[in-house]
């Protein structure tokens, strides 16, 4: 079975790419760049150039193809909108995959995307969802709802290197999961026939607040955090601002999803049904405690083995005065 990756660069595309060569299947990426994605032919993928934006360049990446795993999306600081990427260009993915026969269709929403039209991401995916769905396509729905690669950024390092942790007032707690888990559930998918035209949450087994997963990384690293609070409305202001100029519009975009996580809901759902479908034991999926737990374990034997090294540096520079007679 060949796969397309369409988004293997990032964050969860490179660990879909990574567990479907693991597992012994022929994986094609669909890059814009060769330079950037170098790392994945190192792992052994093939590379296609080409573009969302660019049917022509689809159709020939998809040739041969079995299944297309779709992981890609726009970031903040791409020019790109969200439209041009998460919209047109899944539309022309889709269809280019319906004209060559693609047997499966793995594609990566946002968990209650269906439930957030005014937030152009959310609303976008949930489109998709329904485009998808009604395209004839043998498909697959994933929707996750956080990263745990996220929380190093935005509350470990921070907290290490003695920075301010900002929180947007109540936050609504998130169910985060490892990539490396999500992936899992997507290469997974491609062997269970079960999973065909379904829709599935994979999500972690429970939902962490913003302070509660302070309260965490202070007890593992051992220091205090330095709180800092980001008024919602301040966040509107800015999203209204960026709205003005065209190179702010996928900023802006972006930012509309704080309205998500500023309801307070809860982002989570039962994943008993998901773990059924898929065979995969709950035993197997990372928590945010043990993920949080290795990482601060790796960062502070780094930082004693640092300080190890700088003493012994000193200690060899240091030269005894001889006793004059």
């Amino acid at each position: 079975m060949t796969l397309l990756i369409v988004g293997a660069t990032g964050t969860l595309g490179r660990q879909v790419t990574r567990r479907a060569l693991d597992e012994g299947y022929e994986v094609r990426c669909l890059v814009r760049g060769f330079k950037k994605a170098a790392f994945l032919k190192e792992w052994g993928a093939e590379l296609v150039k080409g573009d969302l934006r660019d049917p022509e360049s689809i159709t020939a990446a998809l040739k041969g193809v079995t299944a297309v795993i779709d992981a890609a999306t726009t970031r903040p600081t791409d020019s790109l909108s969200i439209s041009q990427v998460d919209w047109e260009g899944k539309v022309s993915l889709i269809q280019a995959a319906k004209a060559a026969n693609v047997e499966r269709f793995i594609f990566f929403s946002i968990l209650d995307a269906e439930k957030y039209p005014d937030v152009p991401l959310m609303q976008i995916k949930s489109c998709t969802e329904a485009f998808l769905a009604e395209s004839g396509l043998n498909y697959t729905i994933l929707r996750p709802c956080g990263f745990l690669q996220g929380l190093i950024g935005q509350y470990a390092i921070p907290i290490l290197e003695r920075q301010s942790v900002w929180v947007m007032g109540d936050t609504s707690p998130i169910a985060y999961m490892d990539t490396q888990d999500i992936a899992k559930f997507a290469v997974q998918s491609l062997k269970v026939p079960e999973t065909a035209n379904q829709s599935f949450p994979v999500v972690g087994s429970r939902a962490w607040g913003a302070y509660e997963i302070i309260r965490l990384c202070e007890r593992l690293s051992g220091q205090e955090a330095k709180v800092s609070r980001m008024p919602i409305g301040l966040l509107r202001a800015v999203r209204r601002i960026a709205r003005f100029f065209q190179w702010g519009w996928n900023l802006s975009d972006r930012l509309a999803f704080t309205e998500v996580i500023a309801t307070g809901k809860p982002l989570q759902a039962s994943m008993d049904r998901t773990y059924e479908v898929f065979g995969i034991e709950p035993k197997e999926i990372t928590t945010l405690e043990a993920y949080m737990q290795e990482y601060f374990n790796r960062i502070m034997k780094k930082l004693r083995e640092l300080d190890y090294e700088k003493e012994k540096a000193k200690a060899k520079k240091k030269t005894p005065f001889k006793k004059q007679s």
